[in-house]
């Protein structure tokens, strides 16, 4: 099972492109998913995902702490059963995670959740938020709930916000003011756990659809004091996602600066990175260098997402 002597704890985010059963589910949009539908998303292509998640999932950040991540946040899931199957597949089961996760009202019937090593993250309570859109015609804009972990990692008190804020498909400018309810919400989830405790650590991760420098991101640095390691990270060669040849990095973890106060904190910030090893990239042709997708379309590749997990590490002191 898991080793407890650790040099290092990673926390990492990965948006898994779709992880859907093969099963028809009635309450959802999950038709493209199904062994009939167009995509022909049968057993087989689901237990090869499964397998290749698993193998990316047990080797993020390992070079560091020769240990698979302690907590990671997961976008794109469909239910509980494809968690289950994910932790329990060949090469996660000896990792022993367990999981959080509550069935959202989003269209696509897809979620967020959050991993975790029950032997070394201790949950004590979790729940959900919904960001309230209202669509042109005033009715209500159903999306990904937002997740909140409550728990205790090497002694310290610790809350984990998981996010999958609304995405640009209609246009960066016509959807930013999702994106901001998204940021707004956040911020007052915090103001909220400050109320209780002032000086709680608090990490906030997801895909936010926006990059370090959108306003949704600054929104969240500034009201609820959290920094963003992520704005370093990304350039024009790194990003977790491309898109028309650009890299985006849409998928970041911020953190409570009361981290950096070293006389009051058991984790001390290490590093921050995007996990793009060379087996998740395309291998050649003019996309290489870029995620090695699971679908292009209905054009079924095999790959495992289009985009890269990222992650950072804490040293406990």
């Amino acid at each position: 099972m898991t080793n407890n002597n650790h040099t290092s704890y990673t926390v990492a985010f990965y948006n898994i492109e779709n992880l859907f059963d093969v099963e028809n589910d009635p309450l959802t949009n999950d038709d493209d998913f199904l062994p009939t539908s167009a995509k022909r998303w049968t057993p087989k292509r689901y237990k090869n995902k499964l397998k290749k998640l698993g193998t990316v999932i047990s080797k993020i950040g390992e070079e560091d702490t020769e240990s698979a991540p302690t907590i990671v946040g997961l976008a794109e899931v469909e239910n509980k059963k494809v968690l289950s199957d994910l932790v329990w597949s060949k090469n996660l089961i000896k990792e022993g995670y367990s999981f959080v996760h509550y069935d959202s009202a989003d269209e696509r019937g897809i979620d967020v959740a959050l991993l975790y090593k029950s032997d070394i993250f201790k949950v004590e309570n979790s729940e959900v938020f919904s960001v309230y859109l209202q669509t042109e015609f005033g009715e209500q804009d159903y999306t990904r709930d937002i997740l909140l972990v409550q728990g205790v990692l090497n002694n310290e008190p610790l809350h984990i916000i998981v996010n999958h804020w609304s995405s640009r498909r209609e246009g960066e400018k016509e959807t930013e003011f999702k994106r901001l309810a998204a940021s707004n919400k956040v911020n007052s989830i915090i103001k909220t756990i400050k109320k209780e405790d002032p000086n709680i650590k608090i990490i906030v991760m997801g895909d936010f659809n926006d990059n370090p420098n959108n306003d949704s991101i600054a929104l969240m640095e500034k009201e609820s004091e959290l920094y963003n390691p992520f704005k370093t990270v990304w350039s024009q060669y790194k990003g977790s996602l491309s898109y028309n040849f650009q890299w985006n990095l849409f998928d970041q973890i911020l953190f409570s600066t009361n981290f950096f106060d070293t006389n009051n904190s058991t984790l001390n910030f290490d590093i921050a990175d995007v996990f793009n090893t060379k087996i998740l990239t395309q291998y050649h042709g003019k996309y290489k260098g870029q995620p090695f997708r699971t679908y292009v379309g209905k054009k079924y590749k095999g790959g495992y997402s289009d985009h890269f997990p990222v992650y950072i590490q804490f040293k406990p002191s």
